[in-house]
């Protein structure tokens, strides 16, 4: 076959994209509401475009737009959309009029019954045309609000069926976009209006840090490696650290941060996540109860902070006026849209403890901010210190205690940093690192975090999306730290933009600790 056949294999071995090819999505209808918005843009299409480059998107699937916008040219700017945020380039136009010929767009206020005749009768027509047998996947890239009348809709049109009709029949799932709720009541209240229409089974809320591979790989390190999950407790590690870095500022979102702040927009989610991979007990099975019945039993065993340990255990802070990488930025209360006596948080920090055996004791520290250094994902173990300093020479200590670092993002890896003797005489040794890159070893960037995710969603595999009761503990834990910076109130400490956050945020490690600065 050419490369001409959009049924040809793009890729010489398709497991170098990371996801093989038994992995194939079943025929379906991927319908995106809110698909004149940002995320379908830069995420969705290009990632079923490049689901469909690497041969994972059945030919009898479709994609669907929905928007309150007429959007006539809504073909060609999904095109040029995904020539310029698709992480394959140049972009291959055989695939890409392939998929075109299935995708199609229905305009429409989500509160109008009228749409979801008009969405109704086109799905008709693509299951007539392309063979898609009646499976659909909603994807909800809309706002919290708009999300139970959506499903109402869908369902009073009858284009939701009970999960019960699925055996051996056609599926209908909907993806949630993040945020689920703004506090643990709002969150409660869209759980409850979804699940009186929806099963839990139906429903797959996605959070696309989930979706990385590094992340993924934290339980094949741990859980795969004879060698790591021994030390992977309170008996081998002092401390773990948890870093969610931007260096990017609101990006003209000052109304949507006003009203969110990043212990809302980042922790409460993407951090909170991360933190459950890595201190989560081994599954019985990699399947989505029983990995996700793990990860709630992290965030249940959280010690709670609250009334007076808000003010010793957390920090927030706002970024000021700085320079990143040589551009002078304004502060965040300059930022369009936000008001000039703003106490948002654009950077929070805090100690957490992990009340069960594997972690009793352990410091969980986590730091998320934006204007930061450098844009940066990663989780750092660090391993106690040494009960006996036998190569410290002159009374110089030899070396520092032991590093895993697992590098989320952008420089997806994994480094395990140790002491080595340096050449010579004597005894002196240095930290050297034992470096692993994804892209230097599967000789590929990793897929995009919404390409697997789809593909999941698609398959109806919803190990890496979030339960309900894991939305709800996750508000469970973070509400108290809110109230408790309300009613406190707690300091806004100051930090300028290109730094790593408020000197604050020291005062919650270890006596003698640092915070890792790459």
């Amino acid at each position: 076959m050419t490369t001409s056949d959009p049924r040809a294999p793009h890729d010489r071995n398709p497991l170098r994209e990371g996801m093989p090819a038994d992995r194939t999505a079943p025929p379906c209808a991927l319908v995106l509401f809110g698909a004149s918005g940002d995320l379908t843009k830069r995420k969705l299409v290009p990632a079923a475009y490049n689901l469909a480059l690497s041969r994972l998107l059945s030919q009898n699937s479709a994609v669907i737009g929905v928007a309150r916008r007429p959007l006539p040219e809504f073909v060609p700017q999904m095109k040029e959309a995904t020539a310029k945020f698709s992480r394959r380039k140049p972009l291959d136009e055989a695939v890409w009029n392939d998929l075109a010929r299935r995708t199609s767009y229905v305009q429409g206020n989500f509160d109008d019954p009228a749409t979801y005749v008009s969405l109704k009768a086109e799905l008709e027509r693509v299951d007539a045309a392309i063979g898609t047998g009646g499976s659909r996947v909603f994807y909800l890239a809309v706002g919290p609000e708009q999300m139970p009348g959506i499903v109402h809709g869908l369902c009073d049109a009858g284009l939701i069926s009970p999960p019960s009709a699925e055996r051996g029949g056609p599926f209908q799932r909907v993806v949630i976009e993040k945020p689920f709720g703004t506090d643990l009541p709002t969150a409660r209240a869209l759980n409850r209006d979804l699940l009186t229409r929806l099963h839990e089974s139906q429903i797959y809320r996605i959070d696309h840090y989930l979706g990385k591979e590094t992340v993924q790989n934290v339980m094949v390190l741990r859980f795969g490696n004879t060698i790591f999950e021994p030390l992977w407790s309170r008996q081998h590690v002092e401390r773990v650290e948890i870093t969610v870095a931007e260096d990017l500022g609101v990006e003209g979102r000052g109304k949507f941060y006003e009203g969110t702040g990043i212990t809302r927009d980042i922790v409460q989610n993407h951090a909170l996540q991360v933190l459950t991979m890595v201190a989560m007990e081994p599954p019985i099975a990699w399947d989505a109860n029983a990995v996700r019945d793990e990860k709630v039993k992290v965030l249940r065993a959280l010690r709670p902070i609250r009334g007076k340990d808000v003010l010793e255990q957390t920090v927030r802070g706002q970024y000021g006026a700085g320079s990143i990488k040589g551009d002078q930025v304004p502060a965040y209360r300059a930022e369009p849209d936000v008001a000039p006596a703003s106490d948002t948080e654009t950077f929070m920090a805090m100690r957490m403890a992990i009340d069960n055996f594997r972690w009793g004791g352990v410091p969980f520290l986590l730091r998320s901010g934006k204007r930061l250094r450098r844009r940066l994902a990663e989780v750092v173990l660090h391993f106690r210190p040494l009960p006996h300093r036998l190569f410290d020479v002159d009374g110089h200590a030899a070396g520092t205690p032991n590093q895993l670092v697992v590098r989320i993002q952008p420089d997806e890896g994994i480094s395990l940093r140790f002491g080595a003797k340096v050449p010579g005489g004597g005894v002196a040794i240095r930290d050297v690192a034992m470096d692993f890159l994804f892209g230097a070893a599967f000789g590929s960037s990793s897929p995009e975090a919404y390409e697997r995710l789809l593909l999941d969603a698609m398959r109806g595999d919803a190990t890496l999306f979030t339960r309900d009761d894991e939305v709800e503990a996750q508000w469970a834990f973070i509400d108290p730290i809110l109230e408790g910076w309300r009613s406190l109130p707690a300091p806004l400490a100051g930090y300028e933009a290109g730094s790593w956050g408020p000197k604050e945020a020291d005062a919650l490690l270890p006596e003698g600790a640092r915070w890792r600065e790459p």
